[in-house]
């Protein structure tokens, strides 16, 4: 199975190279595919490398759904 992540550019470390972040949670990523992006922006991050870009609402949205999967998975994990 594959996960893409939605992840905030917080940082362009090199040329088609940035840092990402999510919660705390920070990487390295390509962004290669999305030469647009920008710091601030929010990227759908799939094996390290960025493959789009998302306005913060449509961010929000899978972000909270995430949320919503890793609590029920939790209360699964309790019964």
């Amino acid at each position: 199975m594959c996960l893409a992540v939605p992840m905030k550019l917080v940082e362009i470390t090199g040329e088609g190279t940035g840092k990402v972040d999510s919660g705390g949670l920070r990487a390295d990523v390509v962004l290669a595919m999305v030469p647009q992006a920008t710091i601030g922006d929010y990227l759908i991050i799939h094996a390290g490398f960025a493959i789009e870009v998302l306005d913060e609402e449509e961010a929000n949205i899978r972000l909270d759904i995430f949320r919503e999967l890793a609590a029920a998975c939790a209360d699964e994990e309790l019964n």
